[in-house]
């Protein structure tokens, strides 16, 4: 039998119906005592991980809307700015916060949308 690299294998896969596939998963486990969903489950966190992308964001201000008043009160009560530096930020954009976890940055996202700005989370 020829040796079969990974895309034909994958290939192969692609040609068979759930049931065949089922079968080969059995004939894995019994041929060498290895479940290979189970190495699939233990992968499928680390897999998911890296997929989600980083953990920590910048919340990059793009634009303050029309109600750039309540934005700057936003970016001072975020930050800590001065009223001068927090106009800035609303007038030309830019980082508001950086290296925040992506759960708080939705929720600062989402503030901000409120007031009618657009934000990126990068």
């Amino acid at each position: 039998m020829a040796k079969l690299n990974k895309d034909e294998f994958i290939s192969a896969l692609k040609e068979m119906s759930i049931l065949e596939i089922k079968e080969l998963v059995d004939a894995m486990k019994e041929e060498f005592g290895v479940d290979p969903s189970a190495v699939a489950v233990a992968a499928g966190p680390a897999v998911a991980a890296q997929e989600e992308g980083p953990s920590k964001v910048n919340v990059v201000l793009t634009a303050a809307g029309p109600n750039k008043i309540a934005v700057i009160k936003i970016v001072r009560d975020l930050t800590g700015l001065g009223l001068k530096e927090a106009k800035d930020i609303a007038d030309n954009g830019g980082n508001v916060k950086e290296g925040v976890d992506k759960a708080e940055a939705e929720q600062l996202k989402a503030q901000f949308e409120e007031a009618g700005a657009t934000v990126e989370l990068k």
